[in-house]
């Protein structure tokens, strides 16, 4: 959509200006603006001129900082050695009264790579040496002043200039999100904990977005624990592990009388730490964010940015339980492979691949029927397209590490003076912490075994009751029918190319009994880029296709036992049912 000429005097607004030197370079200077579209980087010296925007959706967070310490300090220095220096919060006890510079760190991941499939985010710290006035509180005013603007504008504020004009009108903002995180030190191949404390806490430390931690000590400890605790003091739900973790969430969630009201107010993000990961997954891809090499960052990055989707979810109904499913129904095959690897879980996401060439040896069919009510859902779409940053013209190729400062000890009149050029320094954030966590009791003693699911009321006859006429039914032998709401069932499963988080359609996979080992591995192997769902959703044999359904319903025939999955978890093998429901739960997306 584009923008109004209005709306574009607005986004070019310059709100704050100041000029900076790179201390490793001579003659070069830079120009940085910050507008709302983000920070401009304009970097001078004798022969040209370069310009990079750091859009502020890539900025995640920023903070004030002052120099600490040196470990041997030398009273003849009036300013500690640069490759010493690093910094620490301003009431730290170690600060270095000497040095009276505000330094302000931005924090940014950046798009890099040219190509869509090598895209990835770069984390990027951009460092502010506010030095131009002789007073301590001088420079924090202005640090302080680019912070508090920079912040007003990632909670998506409208910034005027009349605003930034006295800094004591810039009062600092209290953040009033607070995230609880949940957190399966068991999943995939052990390393949930691992994977939140080395790849999410630092980035929800950089953004300062306090969280509290607990550990699950048990299967349905998540499930038990939102279920029985007041989550009025959260805006968000993380859960760290793989998809069981965000089952037990969703599920606690239908088990309280509020359950709508929670619902639309907190969504819920994932940190993939699992072997499957598949709504993880799905999330990247309907965002169009880079998932390899880094999974866990378009997770960190949405939960510090705070932007949800509405998501369907579908209510299962089995003959002893009433379930609601994010992710996935199985019958047969994947549902085989599913929970007979289970023994190899230490192996993470290579379970499957070896536990398929196990079933396809071995292979299988059962005998059922399979009732569906096909989508009246259009198939057009409008397409989510990812904007990446484009730089016109001569552009700068900015390293990880970028330090900028004012000049000297100079009384600063305007933003407007000449620079002389310094030696450059890093200094790290290494010093500050925000870590928000608690090994409490809480959500121990809960009784799981007074369950009642609450929900909105199905739309379908009960599982025992005859289904009306305008279903559809398969009575026959079947390998394998699975349904999905996610583009992919885990990490490397492209299922259902064409779905989106809230489409209103569940894609149903039906493979009959027929198809060749040889047609199944290459079903398999096309499962890892979608290419099984060309041709109309229909291979040539006929024996495989994928639809799009509003309900369904698989009725095994029992002289056989098998293994029956909602969302990768095993329910009771017998009749099961399963309807959507549009937009029922909201996610994080990045």
């Amino acid at each position: 959509m584009e923008l109004k000429p209005l709306e574009e005097s607005i986004q070019d607004r310059i709100l704050l200006e100041e000029t900076f030197y790179v201390l490793t370079k001579k003659n070069s200077t830079f120009r940085v603006r910050l507008t709302a579209k983000g920070l401009h980087l304009i970097k001078e010296s004798e022969h040209s001129v370069k310009e990079q925007l750091i859009p502020i959706k890539d900025i995640i967070g920023c903070q004030c900082l002052r120099s600490k310490k040196k470990a041997q300090n030398c009273t003849c220095q009036s300013l500690p050695r640069s490759d010493s220096l690093q910094v620490v919060q301003e009431n730290s006890a170690d600060l270095d009264d000497s040095d009276v510079s505000a330094y302000l760190y931005i924090y940014a991941y950046i798009f890099q790579g040219s190509k869509h499939m090598n895209k990835k985010r770069e984390r990027t710290i951009i460092t502010l040496r506010f030095r131009s006035f002789d007073k301590y509180e001088d420079n924090n005013k202005e640090a302080q002043r680019w912070r508090c603007t920079i912040k007003k504008l990632l909670r998506g504020e409208i910034v005027s200039h009349s605003m930034l004009i006295d800094y004591s009108l810039v009062t600092r903002h209290k953040e009033t999100q607070r995230l609880l995180i949940l957190c399966n030190p068991k999943s995939g191949s052990g390393k949930g904990k691992q994977v939140f404390q080395q790849k999410v806490a630092p980035i929800l430390n950089e953004a300062e977005i306090p969280y509290d931690l607990y550990m699950t000590k048990h299967y349905n400890f998540a499930r038990d624990f939102v279920r029985s605790n007041s989550l009025a003091q959260w805006t968000g739900i993380i859960g760290v592990g793989g998809d069981g973790i965000i089952f037990e969430i969703i599920n606690g969630l239908f088990e309280r009388p509020d359950w709508a009201e929670v619902l639309k107010s907190i969504p819920i993000g994932v940190v993939p730490g699992g072997s499957g990961n598949g709504l993880a997954r799905s999330i990247a891809h309907h965002c169009e964010e880079p998932y390899v090499p880094s999974p866990t960052l378009p997770a960190a990055l949405a939960a510090v940015r705070g932007h949800s989707e509405a998501m369907d979810l579908v209510r299962v109904e089995t003959m002893s339980h009433i379930l609601f499913s994010f992710l996935s129904v199985g019958w047969g095959l994947l549902s085989d492979i599913d929970i007979e690897s289970e023994r190899l879980r230490v192996l993470g996401g290579t379970r499957f691949t070896v536990w398929s060439v196990a079933r396809l040896i071995g292979l299988r069919s059962y005998k059922g029927k399979l009732w569906y009510i096909p989508s009246s859902i259009s198939l057009s779409y409008s397409e989510n397209v990812f904007h990446s940053p484009v730089n016109k013209g001569n552009v700068l190729d900015l390293p990880p590490v970028v330090h900028l400062e004012t000049e000297e000890g100079r009384p600063r009149v305007d933003s407007w003076y000449s620079a002389r050029s310094r030696r450059s320094a890093y200094f790290s954030t290494g010093g500050s912490s925000y870590q928000s966590t608690t090994d409490s009791g809480l959500g121990d003693n809960v009784d799981s075994t007074n369950r009642r699911m609450y929900g909105p009321a199905s739309q379908l006859p009960s599982l025992t009751a005859s289904l009306p006429s305008g279903w559809q039914c398969i009575d026959g032998r079947f390998v394998m029918v699975h349904a999905s709401y996610q583009t992919h069932l885990g990490e490397e499963c492209l299922f259902a190319p064409e779905a989106r988080l809230n489409d209103a359609r569940i894609w149903l996979l039906i493979v009959k009994h027929g198809a060749t080992r040889s047609q199944l591995l290459q079903f398999l192997l096309g499962l890892t880029t979608g290419a099984h769902a060309i041709n109309g959703n229909k291979d040539a044999s006929g024996y495989i296709e994928l639809i799009p359904v509003n309900a369904f319903r698989i009725e095994p025939d029992m002289s056989q036992v098998g293994y029956m999955t909602v969302d990768g978890e095993r329910v009771d093998y017998g009749p099961i049912q399963a309807e959507i429901f549009p937009a029922l739960c909201r996610v994080m997306v990045p």
